[in-house]
C-alpha cells in the first residue's frame, strides 16, 4: 500500500530541529550540514502548505501546526523505537528501565541495589536520572520514581513514601555550636535547595515555624540545585540544612550527621512509582514494585519519633 507521506528524512529533520530549537544543533545530532536540515524542513513546509517553524535571530519557534506535527512525530517515533528495541532485545526481557530523581537514586536507591540483586538475580536494571526524561513522552522507559501529588495523566502511580523534613548538621559542628546546650541558628550557615534558578524551596521557613523559632535570617546561606549537594555540604561541616529523613537515615545511623532539635515537618507531596497502564502487570515490574515496598517497610522500622508540625506543609 502506497502511503501519502512526506519523506522520512524531512520528518526527522523537522522533529530534531523543532525539539532543539536550532538548525545548527539539529545538524550536529543528525550528522549532516545545517543547510541540509534547513532545506528539508523548508521542503516539508512547502509540501504541507503550512509554516512549521518561525525563524528568529537566535532560535526557532514552533507554529501551532508545528506543535501538532511535532507531538505526533514524538509519539510515532517512540512507538517505532519501542518496537525495534523489543525485537533487538528479545533475549533481555528481564531488563527494567527506571528513571528517578538524582538525590533519591544516589542516597536511597543505590545503597539497596545489592539486596535487590540477591533477591532477584535475574532482574536487570537500567537507571537514569535526567530530569527531562519523561515517562509519558518516551518509550525508552519502563517506569519512573516521581515526586509530586500522584497525578500524572495517562499513567498509573502507587505511593512509595512521604517526605519528612528534619534539620541536620555534622556532629562536630553541633558539638562546637551547642556548648551551653542550645544552638544559635544565626551563628550557622544555612544550606538551601533551589526550586529553580532564582527561587528557593521554603522548607527552612516551614521547619522554623514548626520548631517555633523566630528571628532567624533565612535570606543568607549557601544554595544548591540538588538536595544531595546540600546534604554533602552538611556532612562536610559547612552548615545546617533541612533534609528528608529518608535521604539521610543512613548518615544519621552511622554518625555522619546529627539531627538538630526533635522536630519534623511532613510535606504534602511524596515519592511515587509511576508506570504505563499496559506495563504495570509485567513480571519484571511486579518484582521491582514488591521489592520497593519491602525496602520502604524496612526503612520505616528505623524511623525514630519526633515532634511533627501542627499541619502538613508544602515540601521540597
Amino acid at each position: 500500500m502506497k502511503r501519502k507521506m512526506p519523506a522520512l528524512n524531512a520528518l526527522k529533520a523537522f522533529e530534531v530541529a523543532g525539539s532543539t530549537g536550532s538548525f545548527t544543533r539539529a545538524a550536529e545530532l543528525l550528522n549532516v550540514t545545517q543547510s541540509a536540515v534547513s532545506r528539508q524542513v523548508r521542503q516539508l513546509e512547502e509540501q504541507l502548505g503550512e509554516s512549521l517553524l518561525e525563524r528568529r535571530h537566535h532560535h526557532l519557534e514552533l507554529t501551532s501546526a508545528g506543535r501538532v506535527l511535532l507531538r505526533a512525530l514524538h509519539q510515532s517515533f517512540d512507538k517505532i523505537e519501542l518496537t525495534v528495541r523489543g525485537i533487538q532485545e528479545k533475549n533481555h526481557s528481564n531488563r527494567l528501565r527506571v528513571n528517578a530523581p538524582p538525590t533519591f537514586t544516589s542516597r536511597w536507591l543505590m545503597p539497596r541495589l545489592g539486596r535487590l540483586r540477591q533477591q532477584h538475580p535475574g532482574l536487570e536494571l537500567s537507571i537514569t536520572t535526567a530530569l527531562h526524561d519523561s515517562l509519558a513522552e518516551t518509550s525508552t522507559l519502563d517506569c519512573a520514581i516521581r515526586f509530586g501529588n500522584g497525578e500524572w495523566d495517562g499513567l498509573d502511580s502507587s505511593l512509595l513514601m512521604q517526605e519528612r523534613h528534619i534539620s541536620v548538621c555534622s556532629p562536630s559542628l553541633y558539638a562546637r555550636e551547642s556548648g551551653d546546650g542550645e544552638i544559635d541558628l544565626n551563628r550557622l550557615t544555612l544550606l538551601h535547595v533551589l526550586a529553580n534558578e532564582d527561587q528557593r524551596y521554603l522548607t527552612w521557613n516551614h521547619w522554623l515555624d514548626a520548631a517555633r523559632i523566630t528571628g532567624v535570617d533565612t535570606q543568607r546561606g549557601y544554595e544548591f540545585d540538588l538536595l544531595d549537594l546540600a546534604i554533602h555540604a552538611a556532612i562536610d561541616g559547612l552548615g545546617i540544612t533541612i533534609a528528608d529523613w529518608n535521604m539521610v537515615a543512613s548518615d544519621l545511623a552511622c554518625g555522619k550527621l546529627t539531627q538538630v532539635l526533635n522536630v519534623h515537618v511532613d510535606g504534602h507531596q511524596s515519592y511515587w512509582l509511576v508506570t504505563r497502564p499496559e506495563q504495570t502487570q509485567s513480571p519484571q515490574m511486579q518484582l521491582f514494585s514488591q521489592w520497593l515496598e519491602e525496602e520502604i517497610w524496612l526503612s520505616r522500622r528505623q524511623l525514630e519519633p519526633s515532634t511533627p508540625a501542627p499541619e502538613p506543609l508544602p515540601s521540597m
